[in-house]
């Protein structure tokens, strides 16, 4: 008998949840009668993301809602890195352009190609939408022609109750409105970003992007893939709701989990519950960030907002594509590739011998304008002893790719190694670049950073 009970219990707990999900969706449509303009293009969220199950699909959690495209429109071909921007009116300042550049512009023709950048522009102020579209289509006519960029709008009538909401940590109401209506917004956003590209990455409209941060972001997922521990948000920024990324399959129940709890706390505090109830129980944050706040003046009622990222470089530098090898033993995982890219990651290895190198190849011959070589942590594990340098023709002996001849550029000195000029002396492209040890040492070496520059690259 008690068994019983229990599962009547369970099964009428279930039946309500299900039917609160379903009135909540579907007990407005009858009182609404929403007819659009006629120069309004509507525009339905889909997903394109393969269907092999139910939950992959996300139709399962699907929002009650209409979406007006207001400029561009997103390719139907699935791209790598969906960003997602939500934007309103601000008392004071206006950066959503000035963030949409420094998108574009610190990333090389074959990133942009890779990405889509959706707006939302959640204000209901009918003449700011149509300025702020107007000077959209004016500075990005070639991003919104090429499918990179694409401007949305919800209209205010899909939007449940923003007044009234409880007071959760003593907000005053007018904070609780606001905060619970960026929650909307962002449910809304990512329900309509899901099908759009393979990742997807939450920015507010006024932050500075490092260069190539696409690039990086590519390398931090391929990375964090390979480790057998799942993950459901990666971070890019230590700011508040800025530089968050998610799988797009992941991004319906997102959606929902905002829209559901959008009056409880700031979107911030729900996304780290969100992070532990997809079992990531410990954030994941990557350094240097690769997006910095710049706004002076806050959305919220225009006050002043000092909140910038420490760990910021906008110059974030990419070396060319290649892959790493090295004979000297390394000690656990600082392997000896993690020198040669972008982050907070070094080689370390034991005792070098004399003869031991740290070989790059490059995945393109490239000519080479600069070389910069760091090792040592404190003034420890410094590379006492060694050449740089340059080398052609590509062979491949036991499984590791070299060169069949190299030239020596240059000596390193206390631990450094730095040469600039180099192409106006090696003006042929190379296809290698090695650190060779000329002679042992009992300490251990760290190459903290390893950056090399071409004509087309930048400090």
């Amino acid at each position: 008998m008690r068994r019983y009970i229990k599962k009547k219990n369970v099964a009428v707990a279930v039946l309500l949840i299900v039917s609160g999900l379903y009135f909540m969706n579907h007990s407005t449509d009858t009182a609404r009668s929403i007819e659009p303009a006629p120069s309004a293009l509507m525009w339905h969220s889909e997903r394109l993301i393969s269907k092999e199950s139910w939950i992959e699909q996300g139709d399962y959690l699907p929002l009650n809602v209409t979406y007006q495209l207001l400029a561009g429109a997103p390719s139907t071909q699935q791209r790598f890195l969906t960003v997602g921007i939500s934007s309103v009116k601000r008392q004071k300042g206006s950066y959503l352009v000035s963030t949409l550049q420094s998108l574009f512009f610190q990333s090389s023709p074959e990133e942009r190609s890779s990405m889509v950048v959706v707006v939302l522009l959640a204000d209901f102020n009918v003449s700011w939408r149509i300025a702020t579209v107007e000077e959209i289509k004016t500075v990005f006519a070639v991003e919104l022609e090429q499918g990179q960029l694409a401007v949305i709008h919800v209209s205010e009538d899909w939007y449940p109750p923003r007044t009234g909401l409880k007071r959760n940590y003593n907000d005053a109401p007018e904070r609780v409105t606001f905060r619970s209506k960026q929650n909307l917004d962002y449910s809304f956003l990512i329900h309509y970003s899901a099908g759009l590209g393979q990742y997807y990455l939450q920015l507010e409209d006024d932050v500075l992007s490092a260069k190539n941060f696409l690039t990086v972001i590519r390398r931090r997922i391929e990375e964090q893939n390979q480790k057998k521990s799942t993950w459901a948000v990666l971070e890019f920024s230590a700011l508040g709701y800025i530089g968050k990324l998610y799988k797009a399959a992941q991004l319906p129940l997102l959606a929902r989990f905002l829209f559901l709890f959008y009056q409880e706390m700031p979107c911030d505090w729900l996304m780290s519950h969100f992070r532990e109830l997809m079992t990531q129980p410990k954030t994941i944050l990557f350094k240097p960030s690769l997006f910095q706040h710049m706004g002076t003046f806050s959305s919220f009622q225009g006050t002043y907002n000092k909140l910038k990222d420490k760990d910021f470089v906008e110059g974030v530098h990419t070396n060319p594509s290649a892959k790493v090898y090295s004979d000297m033993s390394t000690y656990q995982k600082h392997f000896p590739h993690l020198a040669w890219e972008a982050g907070e990651g070094f080689f370390w290895g034991r005792s070098p011998e004399k003869g031991n190198y740290l070989t790059v190849v490059f995945l393109n011959p490239t000519v080479v304008s600069g070389i910069s070589v760091e090792t040592g942590s404190g003034g420890k594990d410094l590379l006492d002893s060694a050449v740089v340098q340059l080398g052609h023709d590509v062979v491949t002996a036991e499984k590791e790719e070299s060169c069949k001849e190299f030239q020596t550029v240059g000596v390193f000195n206390s631990g450094r190694f730095e040469m600039w000029a180099l192409d106006k002396k090696y003006t042929s492209a190379s296809s290698c670049l090695r650190i060779w040890v000329t002679a042992a040492q009992k300490d251990w070496v760290i190459i903290q950073r390893m950056r090399v520059f071409t004509k087309q690259s930048k400090a």
